[in-house]
């Protein structure tokens, strides 16, 4: 639990620092462009790691069931990530890094939340109170 927890702290680092490259990226070219570079050389990436993954034994990049049984939908995270990716370019070189990051939290806690309330998951109230609590963090921290 505290190596998971660790891992997704250092993650949420990476994507502050990720979006200050991006948007750094953006001033000399768009955010559009900056999302393809990210991509490419992220693809870059992951292609020697995944090679390097498989040399030593692991899953590496190959397919670990049947492609044909994923859902259409699923194939939806790399647009999605490419939105993503160019919004939080583009916000960061107009609005900063603090307020880009923390309205974007907020809008992940918003879509999981009403995605939780979709499912009928328990808890949802305490979710939507959370949101809340950030959003007014939001407001608080533009004053």
């Amino acid at each position: 639990m505290i190596a998971a927890a660790l891992m997704a702290l250092g993650a949420g680092v990476l994507v502050a620092l990720s979006r200050q490259v991006n948007a750094r990226l953006a001033l000399g070219s768009s955010a559009l462009g900056a999302s393809l570079w990210n991509h490419a050389t992220g693809l870059a990436a992951l292609v020697v790691a995944g090679a390097a993954l498989g040399a030593v034994g692991g899953a590496g990049l190959r397919p670990q069931g049947s492609l044909g049984a994923v859902p259409v939908w699923a194939w939806a995270g790399g647009p999605l990530g490419v939105v993503f990716v160019a919004a939080g370019a583009w916000c960061v070189a107009r609005i900063g890094a603090g307020p880009t990051a923390t309205l974007m939290i907020a809008g992940q806690m918003l879509g999981g939340a009403a995605l939780d309330l979709a499912a009928g998951a328990a808890g949802t109230g305490w979710r939507l109170t959370g949101v809340g609590l950030i959003l007014l963090g939001v407001a608080a921290a533009r004053r």
